[in-house]
């Protein structure tokens, strides 16, 4: 495991490439394992486009910008892409059935630990597949990579998580009401609209800080990283389903429930791993939460994206599937047991 060296010699000085080379030979080990379990399932490997016309349209995810010049020589922005999300679906609606990208994907405004501004996200999609299958996809996905790596467990600064027990699965509910003590149903209206006022009364209730400022989303993000984030995945790995609908912006509504959506995460040594959706192939709808996204970005932030008018075309035409991304320098981290993402990334990005 190399040593937490983030404020010592440069990545490419010969001794600490020499720390850090058995980890980057380890993710080699991880990534070849990886493809090979997803081809052996008749997954095709596919290399989106980086530029996009739109980075995504999510509220908090905040994109790089460039300005691409013409033979006539006018500039137009284009993004690099948040995740290859947009593209895959375009290609499912092609007639593609399974696919997976190891994908460079850019966001802006994060760096940290666990966070690089470039980064590797592996994501994968089933057409006509329940989302709950790739909650088993991940749990391999957590097993190949402790192997490849020699490890009996994923590790994350003191924090440990055995792959090779069963998962643990748990609603967000449930996760509110265990380790928060918050009835977070309670908050959403049976038509998926959510009431901060009822929220910040429970948060304020068991000793979590809450403004007449904070809006719904604001309250659920600060107890979810509070008390509830810090739980999940110890001992084993946890998927925290059923997000509330209001969350789940690209994930069709769940079947018994409109309050909550097909979406879950994957949470080993308390780091999320990976967000996954029962898609929505719903083009009117995306238009709208698109709309809500940008509108908060807007109040937030100031700016706002470009909806992807080609993507929304092709959502018309995608057939019923569940997609995932998953980051894969973390799951990386978490089998090699570095400290910091940039120790298992070859050639980090140097501020």
């Amino acid at each position: 495991m190399p040593a937490d060296r983030s404020d010592a010699s440069p990545w490419w000085s010969a001794s600490r490439h020499a720390d850090r080379r058995p980890v980057l030979l380890a993710r080699n080990r991880i990534q070849s394992a990886i493809r090979g379990w997803l081809a052996d399932r008749d997954f095709i490997e596919v290399d989106p486009a980086a530029l996009a016309v739109s980075p995504g349209n999510e509220a908090h995810l905040h994109a790089f910008a460039t300005t691409a010049i013409g033979n006539d020589g006018d500039g137009r922005t284009l993004y690099l892409h948040t995740s290859p999300e947009f593209a895959m679906k375009k290609l499912l609606a092609a007639g593609e059935e399974r696919i997976f990208s190891f994908a460079h994907v850019w966001r802006n405004r994060e760096r940290g630990a666990l966070h690089s501004p470039e980064f590797t996200m592996l994501e994968w999609y089933r057409v006509g597949e329940d989302y709950a299958v790739l909650m088993d996809d991940c749990m391999f996905f957590l097993r190949l990579a402790a192997q490849a790596a020699g490890a009996m467990q994923l590790r994350y600064r003191d924090r440990t998580c055995d792959p090779f027990l069963p998962y643990e699965r748990l609603s967000v509910a449930e996760a509110f009401a265990r380790y928060a003590g918050i009835d977070l149903l309670a908050t959403i209206r049976a038509d998926g609209s959510t009431d901060a006022a009822a929220l910040r009364t429970q948060m304020l209730a068991v000793g979590l800080r809450a403004t007449e400022d904070d809006t719904w989303s604001d309250l659920l993000s600060r107890a979810l990283v509070a008390k509830v984030e810090p739980k999940l995945g110890m001992e084993r790995m946890t998927v925290l389903d059923r997000y509330p609908a209001a969350e789940a912006a690209l994930a069709r509504p769940a079947a018994d429930d409109p309050r909550v959506a097909e979406r879950f995460e994957v949470y080993a040594c308390g780091v999320e791993l990976a967000n996954g959706f029962g898609e929505l192939t719903n083009p009117a709808e995306q238009r709208r939460r698109f709309g809500l996204e940008m509108d908060e970005k807007v109040r937030v932030y100031g700016e706002r994206y470009p909806v992807d008018e080609d993507f929304l075309a092709a959502l018309s035409h995608m057939p019923p599937a569940s997609g995932i991304a998953l980051g894969f320098d973390r799951l990386v981290m978490l089998a090699t047991g570095a400290p910091r993402i940039d120790e298992v990334i070859w050639a980090p990005v140097v501020d």
